[in-house]
């Protein structure tokens, strides 16, 4: 599964050498994302609870640790790459901010990749690569339809109403595409001839989405239920990718492709779940192009809210 090789993408892409590209190449990222999360702190009530949850945290690349911690009794910082959470809190600059700082190894869906390679073990795959394109993506469709996704995730170790401010920190998107892809790659090993006719055959791609709107759903219901009542959200998240050619760096600059990554009702399920106080946009660079490949950018929004007091 995807999620399994999350570890090593992270020593690529996240880290100390990570934020200081950044600092260079797309500061108005680092910027937007610690204002946002500083914001909360200063909007936080003293009645509320000081500990602070962080979803997606991996090595706090984006997140501004330090200030975190000394304004919380608690951080706990949650993500499954246990290696970049170690890594976070051992950059903190004293043993009692560190001792502030928890961590929690998990799969923030509950299982959702697991639960869906279970049902697509179970196939007939030489049939379905033998027969129709068409057969082969309506019991896909199916297989995603039936497919558990737990609403909220039960997570030991994430007590519900214990956090003043819980954050997702830019791992939405991940949420619902690696068990999408772990999908396609699961059809280019068993019925490979089959592969990209999906984009023809619209029961699959009503069920694709489908999914992701229940991922996007039960992530958000997630949040609502980390915080006490009248708490506070930070939600990051990636919205649209974009390539880029060499010379077109600039982030105002034409783009070759866009790429959508989450539905648009994801805005919809937002202000439905939560009471916004703040929604910020904006893009950043993730890769500069070179003469041999396209660079690769992010459309992002960030939200503040508030879960009403019931």
């Amino acid at each position: 599964m995807r999620i399994d090789s999350l570890p090593y993408n992270n020593v690529q892409t996240q880290g100390p050498a990570r934020r200081r590209w950044l600092q260079e190449h797309a500061p108005q990222h680092l910027e937007q994302c610690a204002a946002l999360m500083l914001e909360a702190l200063r909007r936080r009530s003293p009645a509320l609870s000081p500990g602070i949850a962080v979803l997606g945290a991996g090595a706090c690349t984006e997140i501004p640790l330090e200030k975190l911690a000394r304004a919380a009794d608690e951080v706990v910082l949650v993500d499954l790459d246990q290696a970049a959470l170690l890594q976070a809190r051992a950059e903190l600059p004293a043993a009692s901010l560190q001792a502030r700082v928890q961590l929690l190894t998990c799969d923030l869906t509950g299982g959702v990749s697991a639960l869906l390679q279970e049902r697509l073990r179970l196939l007939p795959w030489p049939a379905l690569e033998q027969g129709e394109a068409s057969a082969l993506w309506d019991r896909l469709a199916a297989v995603l339809d039936d497919c558990p996704v737990p609403d909220p995730p039960q997570i030991e170790g994430l007590p519900s109403a214990a956090f003043g401010l819980a954050i997702s920190s830019l791992v939405l998107s991940q949420l619902f595409s690696y068990p999408l892809l772990d999908l396609l790659d699961t059809v280019q090993q068993r019925a490979a001839r089959h592969l990209g006719t999906q984009e023809r055959h619209r029961r699959y791609q009503e069920a694709a989405q489908h999914f992701r709107l229940r991922v996007i759903a039960a992530h958000l219901h997630l949040l609502r239920n980390l915080v006490e009542p009248g708490g506070l959200v930070v939600l990051l998240s990636d919205v649209r990718g974009f390539l880029f050619r060499e010379g077109e760096v600039s982030q105002g600059g034409s783009t070759r492709r866009e790429l959508p990554l989450v539905p648009y009702a994801f805005f919809d399920l937002v202000r439905q779940t939560f009471t916004v106080l703040v929604e910020r946009r904006w893009k950043w660079l993730s890769d500069l192009p070179t003469a041999e490949r396209l660079g690769r950018g992010y459309e992002v929004v960030g939200y503040l809210a508030t879960v009403p007091a019931t």
